[in-house]
């Protein structure tokens, strides 16, 4: 008994509502732990986003695509070298700090990694590539060095021969570039990188950015990706809300200076381009646009919030997602105003089909983004990722949906049957993938590769997105559609803008250091030539020749 005297008499006092607090807690813990924690915002205010203490003005318009930019990174090469094994071990896309120059602006301590998906699967180290299942090495999944045989029999290393006597890379035969540029890690100046502000510095971005993307060249606009540069000038001469972009030298370390595309990345300061409070989500290439319940974090892998965070929440979403589903056809033609700004959905739909983008809301890589005005309670979506736009069929028309390659399936219906291709045309190899995308991109093999509604009975990677779809189904917005279609294509094609910013984008490519002149040149004649067959088949269509 002598041994409770040396427990202090304050908890000898108290001893029985102790141990009565601690069995509640222990009650608690076994009760909650098996309680998933649903997050949910209940504020409705109209702010938000991170707190930038430091914004670096610089000396040159970062986006004044007139101005032939510089820019300079410098690492160190053991961390380049980890970044790389965690990449190839776990597909992990780590950042490593750099000090960076752009503009002859010195920015100490920047972020970058490598961005890309399937552009990633073609990067290369000491000869081989990504060993891990579905990873870069192949689009079935399956570990794939440089010269390993395919279970096809074909072999994939860098520029050799299929057996079908055919490069291992898809042709072109109607206008316009069409590869996959084959990355190299012992290259960096070649690489895709996404370059941070913040990453190792809070609060700090240049111009307002927080990021930058440098894109790679491939399929759609060659080595040069003149097809992206001209489809945002075209974009933001039309007043339409697109990323901002310039041609940049750009140099590695003591690395060979090579001419790069530089594109906004649609963060924070990408919302600054709408009017009024809103709310900006991203879609992701995992997007299904299906219904999956009340709980938010059920959607992870389809939208990220990227403003309003802590203020805002993901349920407008989730509500669009729900109605487009479940509403009857006269519901859907009654009500879509009221949830959708039809008149900018219908210029957004006409847009992707006069580019030739495929790779659009309804693509493999679900490139969008939605914009919720707080105002209005109704949403804009918003097109991103141009990398392969000019890549289809020039005779693609009004009412087709394109495919990688130029296949194209009749009107915006799941199911649709293929159109045939135009003559000489060669189809893409089925293990090509997209730069930003998912395997398989045509949807030949793929699940729900026909247009499953939305992807959500074919899963991600294939095409389809049911509000499109429906859109473009209804009788009651054909005429809205059409009406939007012949007035950009005569902004874009009769009137000769797209000549233009060809010539003009191509013109200011050639006083970057670091450009080929030859690549250029080439480049921009071939997507001259795409252009100059897409008026033409245009001309004649019953949409744009209708009075």
């Amino acid at each position: 008994m002598r041994g409770k005297y040396r427990i202090p008499i304050r908890i000898r006092h108290y001893w029985r509502f102790l141990v009565g607090c601690l069995a509640f807690l222990l009650v608690l813990t076994v009760t909650l732990s098996s309680v998933p924690v649903r997050p949910y915002v209940t504020s409705t205010s109209d702010t938000g986003g991170d707190v930038v203490t430091h914004d670096i003005a610089g000396t040159v318009d970062l986006f004044d695509e007139t101005v032939a930019h510089r820019i300079e990174l410098v690492f160190r090469d053991a961390d380049y070298e980890r970044m790389l094994d965690a990449f190839y071990a776990e597909g992990e896309k780590e950042y490593i700090e750099a000090d960076l120059v752009i503009d002859g602006t010195t920015i100490p301590s920047v972020g970058i990694r490598l961005k890309g998906n399937s552009t990633l699967r073609s990067l290369s180290r000491n000869g081989e590539t990504p060993q891990r299942s579905g990873g870069p090495a192949g689009a079935d999944g399956q570990p794939r060095p440089d010269g390993q045989t395919r279970p096809d029999g074909q072999t994939r290393p860098d520029g050799q021969t299929r057996t079908d006597g055919q490069a291992g890379r898809a042709g072109r035969t109607d206008g316009g570039a069409f590869s996959q540029t084959s990355l190299k890690a012992e290259e960096p100046e070649t690489l895709p990188w996404l370059i941070r502000f913040d990453e190792f510095v809070d609060g700090r971005r240049y111009q307002g950015h927080r990021e930058i993307a440098v894109r790679v060249g491939g399929m759609g606009g060659g080595s040069t990706v003149l097809n992206e540069a001209v489809t945002l000038n075209l974009l933001a001469a039309a007043g339409e809300v697109a990323q901002e972009y310039a041609y940049t030298s750009f140099t590695v370390n003591d690395r060979p200076t090579t001419a790069r595309l530089i594109v906004e990345h649609p963060d924070e300061h990408f919302a600054e381009d709408f009017d009024g409070a809103g709310v900006l989500y991203k879609s992701l290439a995992t997007s299904q646009f299906t219904d999956q319940g009340d709980d938010q974090t059920a959607y992870a892998d389809d939208f990220k919030q990227i403003t309003m965070k802590g203020s805002q929440d993901l349920q407008p979403v989730i509500d669009l997602i729900r109605w487009v589903d479940t509403a009857s056809d006269a519901e859907f033609d009654e009500q879509l105003a009221d949830r959708i700004d039809v008149e900018s959905f219908a210029r957004y739909a006409a847009w992707q089909n006069l580019l030739l983008n495929f790779d659009d809301m309804a693509g493999p890589g679900r490139n969008y983004y939605l914009w919720y005005d707080l105002a209005t309670k109704r949403f804009t979506v918003i097109g991103w990722d141009y990398n392969l736009a000019f890549s289809g069929s020039a005779t693609q028309g009004p009412h087709e949906q394109g495919r990688l390659g130029g296949g194209f399936r009749a009107g915006g219906v799941a199911g649709a049957p293929a159109a045939e291709p135009p003559a000489g045309f060669t189809p893409p190899d089925p293990d090509d993938t997209l730069p930003d995308g998912n395997a398989d991109p045509g949807g030949n093999g793929a699940p729900g590769g026909n247009g499953a509604p939305g992807g959500g009975d074919g899963g991600p990677g294939g095409n389809g997105h049911l509000l499109k779809e429906r859109f473009l189904a209804s009788a009651t917005f054909k005429q809205v559609y059409e009406d939007a279609y012949r007035d950009l294509y005569q902004r874009l094609f009769a009137d000769g803008a797209a000549l233009a910013a060809v010539d003009a984008t191509a013109e200011m490519l050639s006083t970057v250091d670091g450009s080929d002149a030859g690549t250029t040149s080439a480049d921009a004649e071939s997507l001259r030539t795409l252009i100059r067959q897409r008026t033409e088949s245009l001309a004649s269509n019953e949409v744009i020749s209708r009075s």
